[in-house]
């Protein structure tokens, strides 16, 4: 495909995803009706949709419409991308620019930017800008101003199986170029070719596992005792438990639980391949198994703190969807408490940047549950090098 039919395809793509499509799907349906696209084509296209995404609000002031169409002109403005070489009509390029967005070009359409609201500039809801500008106060510009941007990749070295001389090797006979992260003894930036991750042989034969920095951090940060057995349970892919195998402590058992048991139908071939030791149980065995040293509770959120990464899911999330997560996280610190040994450890994660979710969450437990008291908290408002995460720690007093 030549570059102006991708940007063309990217038109038809965020009209299906304005129309209410999610954007994997509209993604995957494009692929499947275009068998002739190869992995770059489709690599390249993926990449034009998704920033205009992050940029969904400002794309669509420069270019004139809330469309896909609107976007794209948006969005090669804001990349600097010559229209007369995308907007030509010839082959399978996109029709060449009409009267009225030549004439919306040729105005100072980069001044009225500026005097459009914060939440347009800043590309997110009002509600959300109104939220967040309430809870971060004057941070919010640089958070919200970050998530216009793709975020970077990272690398949790798996020290059962490498070091991260070991990994960094491995990742180079692929042609995966990667650096050491300062401050994180085993964790590596993937600075080039990060799409040859899926079939790299270190991920292949689990030297590495991709996990952000953030997410990395939480775990280890935390302080195991040496032999703890340990609940991950709101376990999900499994990423944190595989984290916590790996954690200097030795933990003598890790048990992943979800309450839905689908989400973990990758975690037995992950375990096999990171050569660590997870035992998966239902709901109505965790007492049964129970108490833990630790429970980690990785609660489902709104998953603001990722939008880099899925930035579509900015745009579907309301305020009911909000106060529906604040319920369930709730209901699963209770829970998940109730598992944890007298003088164990409960630590509860979001990768949430909103303090309902967050602190304020934790405010609701303790005083549910005055016997609980936070021992540690970390809080990552989307920093460049990192998504934006919560977490704490609780023991009972």
């Amino acid at each position: 495909m030549q570059t102006a039919a991708r940007y063309a395809a990217a038109i038809d793509i965020l009209d299906d995803i304005i129309g209410g499509a999610a954007a994997e799907k509209a993604l995957t349906r494009w692929a499947r009706s275009h068998r002739f696209a190869g992995s770059k084509d489709r690599a390249a296209l993926r990449d034009h949709v998704f920033d205009a995404l992050r940029m969904r609000r400002s794309c669509a002031a420069l270019g004139g419409a809330h469309s896909g169409r609107g976007l794209i002109i948006g969005l090669c403005l804001q990349q600097n991308v010559d229209h007369a070489q995308v907007f030509t009509g010839a082959g399978h390029a996109p029709d060449p620019l009409s009267a009225a967005e030549r004439a919306h070009l040729a105005s100072d359409y980069k001044a009225a930017l500026k005097s459009q609201p914060a939440a347009i500039r800043l590309d997110c809801q009002d509600w959300v800008y109104e939220c967040l500008q309430t809870q971060l106060g004057t941070d919010v510009a640089d958070v919200l101003a970050t998530q216009k941007h793709r975020a970077p990749i990272f690398l949790r070295v798996n020290t059962l199986k490498s070091t991260p001389e070991q990994a960094l090797a491995s990742l180079a006979e692929d042609a995966i170029e990667a650096i050491p992260v300062a401050d994180f003894k085993n964790a590596l930036e993937v600075t080039a070719n990060e799409r040859k991750l899926r079939n790299s042989q270190a991920l292949q034969g689990g030297l590495i596992e991709l996990q952000d920095i953030s997410s990395q951090a939480s775990v280890s940060a935390l302080e195991i005792p040496a032999h703890a057995r340990i609940l991950d349970y709101c376990a999900g892919g499994g990423g944190k438990s595989l984290a916590l195998a790996a954690h200097p402590s030795c933990p003598s058992a890790i048990y992943a639980h979800d309450a839905a048991p689908a989400r973990l139908r990758d975690l037995p071939m992950r375990t096999k391949r990171a050569g660590a030791d997870i035992s998966i149980i239902e709901t109505e065995e965790l007492r049964d198994h129970g108490p833990f040293d630790l429970v980690f509770v990785d609660a489902p959120c709104s998953g603001s703190g990722t939008w880099r990464r899925t930035p579509d899911a900015k745009w579907r999330l309301t305020e009911a969807d909000l106060e529906s997560y604040i319920k369930i996280q709730s209901e699963i610190l209770e829970k998940a408490s109730e598992f944890v040994s007298e003088a164990g450890l409960l630590c509860y994660a979001t990768c949430s940047i909103f303090t309902d979710e967050n602190e304020a969450q934790l405010s609701r437990f303790q005083a549910a549950n005055p016997c609980w008291i936070v021992t540690a908290q970390a809080r990552a408002d989307i920093a460049t090098r990192g998504d934006g995460f919560f977490s704490a720690s609780l023991r009972r007093s």
